[in-house]
């Protein structure tokens, strides 16, 4: 089966934690040998130990596609140096600057939350080198953390609204369903981490949610 449940730094949060951008998964230097072994044989793509400003919190702070990166502000120069052997980078400021929980993207396009102001959507636009809509997800401004996607599919939280799912159904370029992670969140994108190839769900994550996020993120 191409997805399995793990904790990271005994956190059900998995998505906070791991970055999957294009071909690579960022992940925090602490690891252990368990949960590296569940990214490699789960995800099935590079793997890079980073932290950002000395934070674990890679997931949370960091996104993008296999063309560019957006990182927050915290980052340290070091740290964008690791980043730019990956791709652009464009770097997120002041009050926005948790990029992995305000940006939703996978290699056709990507959703902004709407408290990232105008002038860094179009340059976002440009460093991915996809389109970008704004929009909401439940009528929520941290869009990262309720929908979690790949080049298959995206899974969007359940109270998602009609308008919103047919914005990012457009940007995306892939169907739409909705789900939950861990025992009934509605916060997938911070419960979850998923490739192309797989996916790691956090450990309370029930045997239906697991079904329902292999179905939508095109898994079986």
């Amino acid at each position: 089966m191409p997805i399995t449940t793990s904790d990271i730094l005994g956190s059900d949060q998995v998505g906070i934690y791991l970055a999957v951008c294009g071909n690579v998964v960022f992940h925090p230097h602490e690891l252990n040998d368990e949960a590296l072994n569940r990214i490699d044989e789960y995800l099935g793509l590079e793997r890079h130990p980073l932290t950002i400003g000395g934070s674990t919190l890679v997931g949370a702070l960091v996104t993008g596609n296999s063309r560019g990166l957006a990182v927050a502000d915290i980052a340290t120069e070091s740290d964008i140096d690791i980043l730019t052997s990956f791709g652009d980078v464009v770097v997120m400021e002041g009050g926005v600057n948790t990029a992995g929980n305000l940006l939703l993207c996978n290699e056709q396009g990507a959703i902004a939350s709407p408290a990232i102001p105008e002038e860094g959507v179009e340059i976002i636009s440009q460093v991915f080198g996809v389109p970008v809509a704004v929009s909401s997800i439940a009528g929520e401004d941290v869009v990262g953390s309720l929908g979690v996607t790949n080049d298959h599919g995206v899974l969007l939280h359940p109270d998602v609204l009609p308008d919103e799912v047919l914005l990012i159904e457009e940007v995306l370029g892939v169907p739409p369903m909705v789900g939950t992670v861990a025992f009934g969140s509605p916060y997938v994108g911070a419960g979850l981490a998923a490739s192309n190839n797989g996916a790691i769900a956090g450990r309370e994550t029930t045997g239906p949610e697991l079904n329902r996020i292999e179905d939508s993120l095109g898994l079986i």
